[in-house]
């Protein structure tokens, strides 16, 4: 796929909040691209920077932000450029909508479920009310939820019925994408099962494109095509979530996925040393080098973000022998960096994949 076959493409996306210490680099100069159908999960520790980066697509802005810069590409159309009420009327909720963090406590508990998911297309778009009673039918058997549940009110619900009411209200005007910020958080392990297999059945069957952030790696593997790893306010690595849960690249996401316990494993979970660093004032080179067991002198300055060429999952043993000329799988492109937005995708050569990783290691 190239950035042009995007649905979503972001381009050195940057958000700063003015702070009394200085400027907090929440979001520094991410790119990446978004597939239709496609499931992205930003995984990445609190604090990284995965809700300031939906935050900074919705433009959904505290007021003390300092900036906000780069460009976001819906369907190669600059919604950057719209100026507010443009967004609000022809972006937000209508082709992106999100899932905030905490939504189980996002229903209003005085007015009843159906009232609050139908409010989108009621408020301000001429939809009548019993067609946007119709839809909230259609989006809660899509969830999962018993169409009575529409006459009850938040606190008459359990916590999974919330969660999917929510996703339900996200879904209400047909987005072609939505943003989930952290969906299955405070729910116990059999439900998040169940959302996450509602996602998976949504996805195939609304043809939808999802960007999930999480810091749950075991639930973002149910549903992820593609997968970014997110420290200090960069994206580290984009890697197809097959690759990434066989043989992540970068040492971050190495240790983080050593670091979940696995049932049939014998070998303890790791753990990351140290902490990550500040984002008033960020340290220069790779951010990740004081924690690093790989460090080196040239992490001292920063590293590009740069393509690898690894082989597909399951044609390792056909790659043994790599004909004259050719690159063999496991070295990086000639040309450091990569074009912005790209996802991580097969090559023309269909044994081989290519990762983008933000490390010396692979240079």
């Amino acid at each position: 796929m190239t950035p042009a076959e995007n649905l979503l493409r972001v381009e050195d996306l940057k958000l700063y909040y003015r702070a009394s210490r200085g400027l907090v680099q929440a979001v520094d100069g991410v790119s990446f691209g978004l597939g239709r159908a496609e499931a992205l999960a930003v995984l990445g520790e609190s604090g990284c920077g995965k809700s300031s980066l939906a935050r900074a697509i919705l433009r959904l802005l505290p007021r003390n932000v300092a900036t906000c810069s780069g460009r976001v590409l819906l369907e190669n159309a600059d919604i950057m450029a719209l100026d507010e009420e443009q967004f609000r009327q022809e972006v937000r909720w209508v082709k992106i909508a999100l899932v905030a963090q905490a939504a189980m406590n996002a229903l209003n508990p005085v007015l009843k479920v159906g009232d609050q998911v139908t409010e989108p297309m009621t408020f301000g778009r001429g939809v009548t009310k019993e067609a946007a009673l119709a839809r909230a039918q259609e989006v809660f058997h899509l969830v999962g939820i018993p169409l009575d549940f529409l006459h009850r009110y938040a606190f008459e619900l359990s916590g999974g019925m919330r969660q999917r009411a929510v996703i339900a209200m996200a879904l209400v005007l047909h987005p072609a994408v939505v943003i989930l910020d952290e969906p299955t958080s405070a729910l116990d392990v059999l439900t998040q099962a169940n959302i996450m297999n509602a996602l998976k059945r949504i996805k195939a069957e609304q043809d939808m494109s999802f960007l999930l952030i999480t810091h749950d790696i075991a639930a973002a593997s149910e549903v992820a095509d593609t997968v970014a790893v997110m420290y200090a306010g960069q994206f580290v690595e984009v890697s197809a979530a097959t690759r990434f849960y066989r043989k992540p690249l970068h040492p971050y996401a190495q240790l983080l996925l050593a670091s979940v316990p696995r049932l049939r494993d014998e070998e303890r979970p790791e753990f990351i040393p140290g902490q990550p660093p500040s984002l008033i004032g960020p340290p220069t080179g790779c951010r990740f080098a004081a924690r690093c067991p790989f460090r080196m002198p040239q992490c001292d300055e920063e590293p590009p973000m740069l393509k690898v060429e690894l082989a597909a999952p399951g044609s390792e043993s056909r790659q043994a022998a790599t004909p004259s000329g050719s690159t063999p799988p496991g070295t990086r492109n000639s040309e450091p960096g990569t074009s912005l937005g790209a996802p991580p995708l097969r090559t023309r050569n269909p044994e081989l994949e290519t990762s983008l990783v933000k490390c010396w290691l692979h240079a």
